[in-house]
């Protein structure tokens, strides 16, 4: 399912940021090092100018209103729909994730948009709110207004599903946006701005592209945009804040995780393992939200790890029709899943699986019996692999599992639902299934983030929609009191009446 190589400089790319002379790179296959396809290395003027453009377009964008902007995002959502093979092709080729998965991908992706578009005058729109004693005189309402033009930099590794959740949701909320996709997956990112330009052809840029490599999105960060979503690992998302602290520019930071599942007393082991071994392996092992570490209670372990390896051996990966995953898509980070392997084998681990690499593919390989020291457990791997650990009982579970710099998402599988809540409620993260893995991504609605070295801000849900906006407070007087209590004017015996209202009203607790 191979998508072919793909035009240089990609219709609508010249006409708005290569009038100037620029340089250029190349969009790699990963699975043959083959090119793909060539872009331009934006400069900081080049992102300065879309940046402008968009100020613009923002204002016209904003006037459209909910519903308005809910047409065209419903028009930008069915081009995108009617386009999944290409796309998936296109992703297949650019990213390395077969077919199916792409497909599943964008599929996901696609509900977020119709999500947002819908949801957002509900979350954002106006709404009265209390007054209160002091201000009984007063009708309060909240609303949400654009902050005005967003910065998105994406990854490479989810390049239309992970993406989406700041662009179609900066855009329901009202803002314009400039989107800069990773640098080894540019014309996926270029297809879903070509895709928003067939669906509002009318109208100026709300949707723009750059493309380029760290100082391309340095430049982003020092435009003057009103915000930065960024998603990738935490070490960039550092040189990402210090870009935006500059300009006291807000950031919303989606970084990596070192997910772990735990697999306790009475669990359901071949339900637990199948997910295991679909979030540590899936997309080579390159997801954010997949599991790296499994903490099995001494009841359930020899059975799930037979499970498991059972399984694992029986994946393959590899580029064509039939491949249960692709190559690494990042060449570098062949050598980060090396190290990790190669230090869980020097330390006492042992693998079940796996274990080897042929190029850029890497067997599915299960590592027990790892310290918890070990590289393979303490940062993120990013491939194929997953150590799984036996441990006493469910509390030594929770405490191996928190004990993390990161705090991105997890798994529980327990003897019933009721009992995997519980634990899920302890674990430090901002998401977990509970007899499931990775569900709540494929949720709209859920808030979708995490904690510690994993970021901080939320894409989805209400409040997805909300980190591009700002709360507007406003309150407009119905009526004088007949004494006010703002004002120099105020009456001594005020004093006296408020404190007896606030013993009254307030003092019995």
């Amino acid at each position: 399912m191979r998508g072919g190589a793909l035009p240089a400089y990609p219709r609508g790319m010249t006409s708005t940021l290569t009038d100037a002379a620029v340089d250029t790179f190349d969009s790699f296959d990963p699975a043959t090092g083959a090119v793909l396809s060539s872009w331009p290395a934006h400069s900081a003027a080049q992102v300065e100018a879309a940046v402008g453009r968009a100020k613009e377009a923002a204002q016209w964008w904003g006037e459209l209103g909910f519903a308005g902007r809910r047409t065209h995002l419903a028009s930008w959502k069915s081009e995108i729909a009617r386009g999944v093979p290409g796309l998936a092709r296109l992703v297949h080729a650019e990213n390395g994730k077969p077919f199916p998965d792409a497909v599943l991908e964008i599929t996901l992706a696609v509900e977020h948009i119709a999500w947002a578009a819908k949801n957002a005058r509900r979350v954002l729109g106006p709404r009265r709110i209390r007054s209160g004693l002091l201000a009984a005189n007063q009708a309060s309402t909240l609303e949400y207004p654009p902050l005005g033009v967003v910065g998105v930099i994406g990854p490479w590794n989810y390049p239309v599903f992970t993406p989406m959740g700041s662009l179609a949701y900066a855009l329901a909320a009202g803002n314009a946006v400039v989107f800069k996709p990773s640098e080894h997956t540019p014309a996926i990112g270029a297809w879903l701005v070509e895709a928003w330009r067939r669906a509002v052809p009318a109208g100026p840029d709300v949707l723009q592209l750059v493309t380029g490599f760290g100082p391309t999105g340095a430049a982003l960060c020092r435009s003057g945009v009103d915000k930065i979503a960024f998603t990738g690992s935490s070490a960039t998302g550092r040189k990402v804040m210090a870009a935006c602290a500059e300009g006291l520019v807000p950031v919303l930071m989606e970084c990596g995780g070192k997910d772990a599942m735990i697999v306790g007393d009475g669990a359901d082991v071949a339900a637990a393992a199948d997910a295991a071994l679909w979030g540590a392996m899936s997309n080579a092992g390159q997801t954010c939200i997949g599991i790296e570490r499994v903490y099995v209670t001494d009841s359930s372990y020899d059975g799930f790890v037979s499970e498991l390896t059972t399984r694992a051996a029986a994946l393959r990966p590899g580029d064509g029709d039939g491949a249960s995953y692709g190559p690494i898509t990042m060449p570098s980070q062949v050598e980060v899943i090396r190290r990790h392997i190669a230090d869980a084998l020097a330390t006492g681990g042992r693998a079940l699986t796996g274990g080897t690499i042929e190029g850029p593919f890497v067997t599915p390989t299960v590592l027990v019996d790892v310290p918890e020291t070990s590289s393979a457990v303490t940062d993120e791997t990013f491939g194929p692999t997953v150590t799984v650990t036996r441990v006493p009982d469910v509390e030594e579970a929770l405490r191996r599992t928190n004990a993390t710099s990161y705090g991105l998402a997890g798994s529980v599988f327990a003897a019933s639902s009721k009992a995997g809540v519980e634990i899920a409620k302890r674990m430090r993260s901002g998401m977990t299934s509970v007899n499931s893995v990775i569900a709540f991504a494929s949720v709209p609605g859920l808030p979708f983030g995490g904690v510690g070295e994993s970021g901080f801000g939320r894409i989805h849900g209400d409040d997805g929609l909300r980190e591009f906006a700002r709360a507007k407070a406003i309150t407009r007087q119905r009526f004088a009191l007949p004494v006010a209590l703002t004002s120099f004017e105020r009456p001594e015996k005020v004093t006296g009446q408020l404190v007896r209202a606030v013993r009254l009203l307030y003092g019995r607790g």
